[in-house]
């Protein structure tokens, strides 16, 4: 018994103090995109989510680390699916301030940013402040439309869409919608809060799709990432981390579920430590 708890202690010192607040997972994929521009072969887009501010001890530090590290990249353009906030004790606009103040320097360096809201901006009521504040710092918030993305270097005409659907767990998804003004052979990505959304996306719709939300469970078992406190409890088959699986959506889509920054619940992470996403574009 003296040994399990020692055990005990170490897992949760790790979990609390080490794994989200010094590790950081910088996974890089790949994206095949049918229609793809010459001016795109090869760009990078760059993807974090989850920041949670708000949350009691959040992730600030690591914040800073992950928007540091994404401007050195120099990316054509930064996805942010979402749950910016976690709760505010404070008035919402402090903690918008807060926000906007860590992701400045991507703006600040002329990185084209778009985001999505997530779940949590909707609860704490701060999707109307965190709209006007994002926008008038130089993020884009999508909320079920499509915008077309700056060619890498400035370039015209890229005729690459992005695609921003809105949270499912509050009922804002409308996928059909944000679709609509993308021509149907245009080259796309597809942002999103909740994975969930992803089989509603019609065939070919989302050659690359990216959501967050699930923190890849924030506790997961080790050498079993999709076995996690989350997957295990979830009622609905549920992609909580990396690619969904095959048969998990209609032909043609791929989905990427990135493990976000921030916390829910409890400022802990095992297995799923805070994640940077860097997705290369190559041509179909």
């Amino acid at each position: 018994m003296a040994v399990l708890a020692v055990l005990g202690l170490v897992v949760t010192g790790y979990g609390v103090a080490v794994e989200p607040r010094l590790i950081l997972d910088e996974e890089r994929i790949q994206a095949r995109i049918p229609g793809l521009s010459p001016e795109w072969e090869g760009a990078r887009v760059m993807v974090f989510s989850d920041l949670q501010v708000g949350m009691w001890w959040d992730n600030t530090s690591m914040i800073d680390r992950v928007v540091e590290n994404t401007v050195a990249a120099d990316p054509a353009a930064v996805l942010l699916p979402g749950d910016f906030l976690y709760q505010s004790e404070t008035s919402i606009q402090e903690r918008v301030d807060d926000v906007t103040r860590l992701l400045e320097p991507l703006t600040a360096a002329q990185i084209p940013v778009y985001a999505v809201m997530g779940n949590h901006d909707y609860a704490v009521g701060a999707v109307e402040e965190l709209t006007t504040a994002f926008e008038d710092q130089g993020v884009e918030v999508l909320a079920n439309e499509a915008v077309l993305l700056p060619a890498p270097g400035g370039g015209r005409g890229s005729g690459l869409f992005l695609v921003g659907v809105g949270p499912a767990a509050v009922g804002k998804a409308e996928p059909e919608e944000a679709l609509d003004d993308v021509p149907e052979a245009a080259p796309r990505l597809v942002m999103m809060h909740n994975p969930t959304t992803f089989p509603e996306l019609p065939a070919g719709a989302a050659p690359m799709a990216v959501a967050g939300h699930t923190h890849c469970g924030q506790i997961a078992v080790p050498l079993l990432s999709r076995w996690s406190y989350l997957g295990l409890s979830e009622e609905e088959e549920l992609v909580a981390d990396g690619f969904a699986p095959e048969g998990y959506g209609a032909e043609g889509n791929e989905m990427f579920v990135t493990c976000g920054i921030g916390f829910s619940l409890l400022p802990v992470r095992i297995n799923a430590p805070p994640q940077l996403v860097t997705i290369e574009l190559h041509r179909a």
